[in-house]
């Protein structure tokens, strides 16, 4: 993840600088560092250590963490014992929680591997949201954002290779209205951004070791002109020299078992090199959620005739296409089905485990679910197991709710830009991938800023990834009208509520007028494929069904949308949000005459994952419905 700006101050970071040293040299060292070797997903470098184990964490009342670190410190004082992942928030239902602050993570460690020849980086998966780091008092970069993943490289004038290092990460989460998702304010002044603001570091975090060089990036791309014909694979290996010297490097590997080779090159110091190869692959067994198989790939990087580095990929062979406003999976048209979701535990926040993550997917798959749609891009692991259980995802970057004046400005589509292209890059080689996502509800009525934010990264990612389409979910209001400005999409998501919330001017208030709204929309794009990528009812209690937020309310409204889009042989499908109740602001209602803040409760599950009526209503329909036949 590109590394941007923080908002403490150069002097500020200096005498953090002087105090970190000082508290570093009085400190005693962690007894046990808890590093393992290799990552908890299975593609990927063979070069990763989970930096688990016991890590220490404060949070900071003052905001700018030097009265603590001006204390004398040792290994404890002020200090409790932590795990990471971790949300320090989770839990706390406060507005002091959801606005945000800032807190400390501290971890000690010794190098698995002590020789000179190795450089290290450490990698982080997901922080949230700016991040100031620390290496034995020294401070080694910074990064802004959350959700994906970004390494810092461990400076050697610095790291100990046979001593105890200590890392050190201050997170502030306090969100801004031009971070992704923006900060704000509702109506009664309740901090509002989209779902709750979780602080902390929470996904995991690897050390990287690298021999001299080491794999930037890689890809492996299938294309497959047609569901009968025969698959081309490109394999696109990018190597980076971290040495001081010019390196001849080699590149071998597999694909689905046939050897290849992609050449051998130099490479100068801290430049790279790109590796590439093609292969054709007669009569291809094709990826899709009826059938999810998959192929191994396996590169090995030789530096000298000396290995320096493995890797292993899992890869799917399938065709996305848009087609007469029609998406095709593998040359048939679909009618999919899906749940949005939020990686939200009631007791991990978003630092939800391994356990939950297959949970999750487990859930989605009894219920006849064929696509995940989240606000965020996904936990590595959540990837894996949708390309291994054959579930879509609508892969979408936050952001979310920005408002036109900052959308505006040219930083805030810089930073889009990057989500976009950090998303793309990390997770482009999972066939479970149905679209890049390019935001969510933005203004119903676009003008010429969001035009050229449509315009600008729908170029970007077709630039990046050519085989997937790009898309874009908005609010689903009559009076919008056909608009000009989404003409360079492929995919239009409409987030409908009819029947549920009033909208503007009461435009959505009445269902029966969805019909005729689709109607319209599919008028409007009639080359576009059109999902519905949201729709939903909370519902908390028994009760009439005439009085919503009634389990009676929600089993009605599940029926007559879902009845409504069958009606609708174009639709290329429909998601329910979501899957299961999560934390997403205090004195959030969400249309419920009697709500129970800050829990968004239009889940089928509930927050402890007991199934509510609707459930069973949807599960009948989505089986019911050809999902990868349509007609």
């Amino acid at each position: 993840m590109t590394m941007h700006t923080s908002r403490l101050p150069a002097l500020t970071i200096a005498l953090i600088a002087i105090a970190m040293a000082a508290m570093c040299a009085a400190a005693p060292a962690s007894a046990a560092d808890g590093i393992t070797r290799g990552t908890i997903y299975r593609d990927g470098p063979d070069n990763r250590f989970l930096l688990a184990g016991d890590w220490l964490f404060r949070l900071d009342s003052a905001g700018d963490g030097l009265t603590q670190l001006f204390q004398r410190q040792t290994s404890t004082d002020g200090w409790t014992t932590t795990r990471v992942p971790n949300a320090w928030n989770a839990g706390d239902n406060s507005v002091a929680s959801m606005t945000g602050g800032v807190g400390w993570y501290r971890k000690d460690f010794r190098l698995p591997d002590a020789r000179a020849q190795m450089d290290w980086l450490v990698r982080f998966e997901s922080v949230n949201y700016r991040s100031t780091v620390w290496l034995n008092g020294k401070p080694i970069g910074r990064n802004t954002g959350a959700y994906l993943p970004w390494s810092l490289r461990l400076p050697r004038s610095v790291l100990k290779r046979r001593g105890t290092n200590r890392l050190v990460i201050r997170v502030d989460n306090r969100r801004l209205r031009t971070d992704f998702p923006p900060s704000g304010l509702t109506g009664s002044g309740d901090p509002a951004g989209g779902w709750w603001n979780y602080g902390g570091i929470l996904r995991e975090v690897y050390l990287q070791r690298v021999n001299r060089v080491d794999i930037s990036s890689l890809l492996v791309r299938p294309d497959l002109t047609c569901s009968t014909c025969d698959a081309t694979v490109l394999a696109r290996v990018t190597v980076r020299n971290y040495g001081r010297s010019r390196s001849t490097v080699s590149v071998v590997g597999s694909l689905g078992g046939r050897p290849v080779g992609l050449g051998t090159k130099g490479i100068n110091p801290k430049r790279f090199q790109t590796f590439e190869t093609r292969i054709k692959v007669r009569k291809p067994k094709l990826w899709s959620p009826a059938a999810p198989n998959l192929y191994v790939a396996r590169f090995t990087v030789r530096n000298g005739g000396r290995k320096a580095v493995g890797y292993d990929l899992h890869y799917g062979i399938r065709s996305i296409k848009i087609v007469s406003g029609r998406l095709l999976l593998n040359g048939n048209a679909v009618a999919l089905r899906g749940v949005g979701i939020h990686e939200d535990d009631p007791r991990a926040g978003f630092a939800i485990g391994s356990p939950r993550r297959h949970q999750i997917v487990a859930q989605a798959k009894e219920l006849g679910a064929t696509v995940l749609r989240a606000h965020y891009p996904l936990h590595p692991q959540l990837h894996e197991l949708a390309d291994r259980e054959g579930l879509l995802i609508w892969s979408e970057i936050p952001v979310y709710a920005v408002k036109t004046p900052y959308l505006k400005r040219a930083e805030v589509r810089k930073l889009a830009a990057h989500e976009l292209e950090d998303n793309i890059l990390a997770n482009q080689n999972h066939p479970s991938i149905m679209l890049w996502s390019i935001g969510n509800e933005l203004s119903s009525q676009p003008g010429p800023v969001q035009s050229y934010y449509i315009d600008r990264a729908t170029r970007e990612a077709k630039a990046l990834d050519p085989t997937r389409p790009v898309g874009l979910a908005v609010a689903g209001y009559p009076s919008a009208g056909c608009r000009p400005q989404y003409a360079a999409l492929d995919v239009i998501g409409i987030n409908e509520y009819f029947g549920w919330y009033p909208g503007p001017n009461g435009q959505i208030a009445d269902r029966d007028t969805l019909p005729d709204y689709l109607d319209s929309v599919r008028t409007c794009y009639p080359n576009k494929a059109i999902f519905i990528s949201e729709f939903g009812a909370e519902a908390n209690r028994d009760g009439p069904v005439e009085e919503k937020g009634t389990y009676a309310y929600q089993q009605d409204f599940v029926n007559f949308h879902l009845g409504v889009y069958a009606s609708k042989p174009w639709l290329s499908g429909a998601i329910y949000w979501a899957l299961q109740e999560f934390r997403v602001r205090p004195n959030w209602d969400g249309g419920n005459p009697r709500p129970n803040s800050p829990f968004h409760q239009k889940g089928l599950l509930a927050y402890d994952g007991s199934k509510k009526p609707a459930w069973s209503d949807v599960e009948r329909l989505f089986k019911a419905t050809p999902q990868l036949n349509a007609p």
